[in-house]
């Protein structure tokens, strides 16, 4: 079962403290200032994983005109997500919530304990840390590239009022 208590629209978003597949230090913290998408998957290599997190990548256009980091996060540990990372040629920070396991996704209300992985949510912020959207969809079905470009859109149009 999902930890309680996912972060709603209008809620602060969660602290965290993560080593990207670098091992660097991404903190909330670090986001302060412009917005960002957290993106909680299942895990790396896995089929639906990648063709999600490949399309991502094909929108990072998008996101860097919405002034917007994406910063994919699983339950791996740091050195499969540079290998995946480094295989796929994926520019963005893939963070690592392997230890203490699944920290970051259970703050977030997305991890799922008895299967030890973080369900698939992402948390739309804005440049605050504010929760604008919350994308979700089961385990077994990417969320819609449709849904990160009309976020990152009323992002932007949020930025402009």
């Amino acid at each position: 079962m999902p930890a309680a208590g996912i972060p709603g629209i209008g809620d602060p978003a969660p602290v965290f403290e993560l080593p990207n597949q670098y091992g660097e230090t991404v903190r909330s913290a670090d986001l302060a200032g412009a917005p960002a998408v957290l993106m909680f998957y299942p895990f790396a290599f896995s089929r639906v994983c990648s063709g999600e997190l490949e399309e991502l990548a094909g929108l990072q256009p998008h996101f860097k005109a919405a002034g917007a980091r994406l910063l994919a996060i699983s339950c791996d540990p740091k050195y499969s997500l540079r290998a995946w990372a480094l295989e796929k040629g994926w520019e963005f920070d893939l963070l690592s919530d392997f230890w203490p396991h699944g920290e970051a996704a259970s703050r977030y209300g997305v991890f799922d304990e008895s299967r030890g992985m973080a369900l698939r949510a992402s948390f739309v912020l804005d440049a605050s840390g504010t929760v604008r959207q919350v994308l979700r969809s089961s385990a077994d079905e990417p969320r819609r590239a449709e849904d990160y470009l009309a976020a990152l859109s009323a992002l932007a149009a949020g930025e402009r009022n």
